[in-house]
């Protein structure tokens, strides 16, 4: 059988009522591509029957389906990031399990690949979520953006596709927290978006919770930038400078209404003012060493991401 030029990568959590709907409609539309293809699927430690049904889809379709079985939940990045490290094809496409984004539309990401695009991103038309989740997507992706300078319209959007190169320097990333699209666009030489329709739930509820998608962004925001650092070091020295400019005031003002030598001699020492510049340069202290930290942090972040349970694959 000749090796797969398409690599579809799965995550699974808990999607037990969405997977059978979600077989019926991937592999036909991969065959229909006519290409030799492989679907990783890799089950985050799921409590439901998840993992029974993949059992069930890989006896099945075992010439084209392929099992990652975690032994617990290391969370959506962490799956697709063992899915990247066993994928085979040329080209990679990540696709969420819960149907919201069609895998008919997996043909028109590989399309614009074959324009020379080595990275494909993808925004969501007509997005069917919340007001909520839509504005604060909006208002992350624009402090993501002026943080990090990684440009993704909707960095929520889970379809994906990715050229082997891409790939292959990701899976060289030993990041125990890491956001892969964010990641991915850090390699990428040309780029692109385009747009993809969006669905309701077939069934079940998000797996990311409010906590969740702070935490995401967080880690996307100190993952890619030494940014918040910095501005932790600027707001300490602007204090500090403040704090001087406030006690030239004040001085000078009191040897203005100073009646002897000593008098102006005692207005030098103020208390608060000295404790307000003394606090400035403490935090302007402690942002400079938190980017050196961060910087060590960095490079030392080589604990094991997962643990596989078991691969399903002939």
């Amino acid at each position: 059988m000749p090796l797969p030029q398409v690599s579809v990568v799965i995550p699974v959590y808990n999607e037990e009522a969405a997977l059978v709907a979600l077989f019926e409609r991937l592999y036909p539309a991969l065959d229909r591509l006519r290409v030799p293809y492989e679907v990783i699927f890799v089950n985050d430690g799921s409590r439901d029957r998840s993992a029974a049904l993949l059992r069930e889809q890989f006896q099945r379709r075992p010439e084209v389906t392929r099992v990652v079985l975690f032994n617990g939940n290391y969370g959506q990045h962490m799956a697709i990031m063992a899915g990247f490290e066993r994928a085979r094809g040329e080209r990679i496409v990540t696709l969420d399990a819960d149907l919201q984004n069609p895998p008919e539309e997996i043909g028109r990401l590989l399309a614009k690949m074959d324009e020379g695009y080595d990275y494909i991103g993808t925004i969501r038309r007509d997005r069917r979520d919340s007001a909520f989740r839509r504005y604060a997507s909006q208002a992350m992706n624009r402090l993501r953006e002026s943080i990090t300078q990684i440009r993704m319209t909707d960095q929520g959007c889970m379809l994906r596709a990715y050229s082997r190169d891409i790939v292959a320097a990701v899976n060289a990333c030993r990041e125990a927290n890491t956001f892969i699209p964010a990641l991915a666009y850090t390699f990428a030489q040309r780029p692109t978006e385009i747009e993809v329709a969006h669905e309701e739930r077939t069934a079940g509820e998000s797996k990311y919770s409010l906590h969740q998608l702070i935490q995401l962004n967080f880690n996307l925001v100190t993952g890619f930038s030494v940014k918040p650092l910095q501005l932790f070091s600027l707001v300490g020295m602007l204090i500090a400078a403040a704090s001087v400019l406030a006690y030239i005031a004040v001085i000078v003002q009191r040897w203005f209404v100073a009646e002897t030598f000593m008098d102006g001699i005692r207005a030098i020492w103020d208390r608060d003012i000295l404790q307000f510049f003394l606090t400035g340069m403490v935090l302007f202290g402690l942002g400079l060493l938190g980017e050196y930290i961060g910087r060590i942090y960095e490079q030392v972040r080589q604990r094991p991401r997962y643990l596989v349970q078991a691969v399903l694959e002939q």
